[in-house]
């Protein structure tokens, strides 16, 4: 038998903030390693920072990034605990599909 979901508040947050293209990029961007500040962020998408923070402000209520300050700049880095986090989260649900589906013919 598959294990419950942990938290399913916490995973429908974060399911939620992957279900948008523009959060969807940005977390591909900062998945690919180190820390980014917003003007690279927003110069990377082509769009205003204020619309990149908008989107940023809900990866990081989803536990997707984390956020530091150094100085003037704010940088974000990718949590790559909570994808692995969100990766078992659909196993869980695919176990689950699995147990209860009837057998193909």
């Amino acid at each position: 038998m598959t294990a419950p979901i942990a938290r399913p508040i916490q995973a429908a947050r974060l399911f939620a903030a992957l279900g948008d293209p523009t959060r969807l990029s940005l977390l591909v961007i900062l998945r690919g390693g180190g820390t980014r500040p917003i003007t690279r962020l927003a110069a990377s998408l082509g769009m205003t920072r204020q619309a990149v923070t908008k989107h940023l402000r809900t990866l990081e209520e989803a536990g997707l990034v984390e956020v530091t300050r150094q100085g003037r700049e704010t940088l974000y880095t990718c949590r790559r605990q909570a994808l692995d986090d969100a990766r078992r989260s659909l196993d869980a649900i695919a176990g689950r599909w699995d147990s209860i589906r009837p057998p193909q013919p």
